[in-house]
């Protein structure tokens, strides 16, 4: 079999519903998940193990198995020890994000009743001046606002993050109306004229612009932007120093970046409050510095998983092209980051490329952090273990399974955007969707077994004068496209089919994407994979597990010649496509990256050794 060698580092990348950003430079705007009713074989399980078990996990880990609820009801008293993390605050908020997700779509009086319960405690827990911090409450209120890297800031984005989704969930606004107490009180200490300030770990600028969004009060977006500009000028502070350093993308201004470095979430979260800043600013030179970062990330910088940040020491990176495998370190977070920031760098282009990164990250780097039974999580996502990398049912530092826990309910936004003309197409899942676009309400099924079948069909629910978009994926070498059962021939812009409008209920559009396995390899100057090569299909990229491969893992070779077959195994990690390769070593059997370590430990491997002779 031909060989495909990669243009990026690991991987292949070719080159709402409901009310609009006020005048917001983004070409597309997405479809809010609320609009949209996933039904498919692949993803539904996964959301009702999500509300079922994954939230459920969530909720007694938080109440019960650690001290973050606790630290509220110390703090409310003003008495008593803070346990655990200066920072497990943001835990308790992502869990509750999660929960206002969950509940948009699946109303629950017995959750929405215990996320109202959290909402008292952290009310009660408020200051008189606004400020909510659990650690500094119960540890000292003096030593406040005096480290960037005691991430106040960062705590703070996620309350406000959580408070705007339980409102536009609930219509309940008291974690609105705290969030609104918590930002007023620290724009009456930073600001333009005030402290200068830099958050050591990005993310309030992002909620902020949230906040704005809810609110339209001028200022929230204001005092997101002056953040941004606070970057790069020796205004960070910590351990009483001043610092300018790169870990906290601190060592120059933001709209000079080229290139990313540093801690990979931080990083994630700035570009998306770059990006968000952009698009109601009409700030140019941020658009620039990200399409920059974007090229630096995708091309040099990131793993065939979708997975960024190499090096356990900083979370981060080191430099281009430096990708170890059994060392990577791929948080779970900066996966689901890299599914945020390439959501907007497609808002404001329209360019396919940007989704092709997104499903990869989704499929791969995020799906991979949590376990196929929903109640065990991957903080770090090698691509080879020994054998002795696990998921585990929680952590002292549990960003990862309170990331998941919100991300997971709201994949449904990624699935469609709208722009003045058109609707896109961007993943492929089963679901149903009413989509409004100019006042007009236009309904979609969309039937597939993706990620296994490359077949879609998309029902058009009511007459409809726009343009579809599809969105043909990096992965897929060959296509056909047929309107009522008649093939046709449509442009191809930016990666997107674009099939014209004049549309009447029932007609439907089918496209077929061949989904053949694929030896791919990395680019040459990452050694860590050279004389290797990874096997993909579709989206999805593999691995070896030796309970699989009890007697050819250790001596496993692909050559030029493997061949492959793929089959569909139901009883197999929840029904996946696995792949077995025929090798002189033997047979070779593969399973999708994100279902590994989901039965007996062992070793497992992504990039297999080549034999070229």
């Amino acid at each position: 079999m031909k060989t495909k060698t990669l243009l990026a580092v690991a991987t292949i990348v070719m080159c709402g519903c409901g009310p609009s950003e006020p005048d917001s430079m983004r070409l597309i705007e997405n479809v809010d998940f609320s609009h949209v009713k996933i039904t498919d074989s692949f993803w539904s399980p996964r959301l009702e193990r999500h509300a079922t078990v994954t939230l459920p996990v969530c909720i007694d880990q938080i109440e019960n198995q650690t001290g973050r609820i606790r630290n509220f009801e110390n703090a409310a008293k003003g008495e008593g020890e803070h346990s655990g993390i200066f920072f497990d605050d943001s835990d308790v908020y992502k869990a509750l994000e999660g929960i206002a997700y969950s509940l948009k779509n699946n109303p629950n009086a017995e959750l929405e009743k215990k996320a109202d319960e959290w909402i008292d405690k952290f009310a009660a827990a408020q200051q008189p001046d606004g400020y909510l911090n659990t650690f500094y409450i119960l540890t000292g209120l003096e030593n406040r606002w005096q480290d960037m890297d005691k991430h106040e800031m960062y705590c703070a984005g996620h309350m406000t993050e959580a408070g705007v989704a339980y409102y536009q969930a609930t219509g309940k606004r008291k974690l609105l109306d705290v969030c609104i107490g918590m930002v007023d009180h620290m724009m009456s200490v930073f600001g333009p004229g005030k402290r200068d300030w830099v958050p050591g770990h990005e993310e309030i600028e992002l909620a902020l612009v949230k906040l704005y969004n809810v609110t339209k009060e001028e200022k929230y977006l204001d005092f997101a932007n002056w953040l941004l500009e606070e970057r790069g000028h020796g205004y960070g502070i910590r351990e009483g120093k001043r610092w300018n350093d790169k870990y906290y993308q601190d060592d120059k201004p933001v709209r000079e970046m080229t290139d990313i470095a540093g801690h990979a979430v931080r990083a994630m979260y700035l570009y998306c409050g770059m990006s968000d800043v952009a698009a109601l600013k009409h700030d140019t030179s941020y658009v620039a510095a990200m399409h920059r970062l974007w090229d630096d990330v995708v091309l040099r910088n990131m793993y065939i998983t979708g997975g960024i940040g190499s090096s356990k020491h900083n979370e981060g990176f080191t430099e281009d092209y430096d990708l170890p495998n059994k060392e990577a370190y791929c948080e779970t977070c900066a996966s689901v980051g890299m599914v945020f920031w390439n959501q907007r760098m497609n808002q404001f282009t329209g360019d396919a490329k940007y989704i092709d990164v997104l499903e990869r990250s989704m499929y791969n780097g995020a799906l991979a952090g949590i376990s196929l039974n929903g109640d065990r999580f991957f903080y770090v996502n090698p691509l080879e273990s020994d054998g002795g990398h696990h998921r585990q049912a929680w952590y002292g530092c549990a960003c990862c399974p309170s990331q998941v826990s919100r991300f997971l309910p709201s994949i449904g936004s990624y699935i469609y955007g709208t722009s003045k003309n058109a609707v896109w197409v961007n993943l492929y899942m089963g679901n149903t969707a009413e989509i409004t676009i100019d006042g007009k309400t236009i309904a979609l099924t969309q039937e597939t077994e993706y990620p296994w079948k490359g077949d879609v069909k998309l029902t058009i629910g009511n007459d409809c004068k726009k343009e579809i978009r599809l969105r043909i994926p990096a992965w897929c070498k060959s296509f056909s496209i047929a309107k009522n059962g008649e093939a046709v021939n449509p442009a191809i812009e930016k990666g997107y089919a674009v099939l014209p409008g004049a549309w009447e209920a029932g007609d439907e559009i089918t496209l077929s994407m061949p989904m053949p396995v694929e030896m791919v390899a990395a680019d040459k100057r990452v050694k860590a994979d050279e004389g290797k090569r990874a096997i993909q299909r579709g989206p999805l990229v593999y691995c070896m597990e030796q309970i699989d491969n009890v007697d050819t893992y250790e001596k496993a070779q692909l050559s030029p010649s493997s061949t492959f077959t793929d089959s569909f195994d139901s009883s197999l990690l929840g029904g996946i496509v696995k792949i077995s390769a025929e090798t002189e070593a033997g047979t070779l059997q593969l399973i999708p990256y994100y279902s590994w370590d989901n039965r007996e430990a062992g070793p497992m491997k992504v990039w297999i050794d080549l034999d070229e002779q």
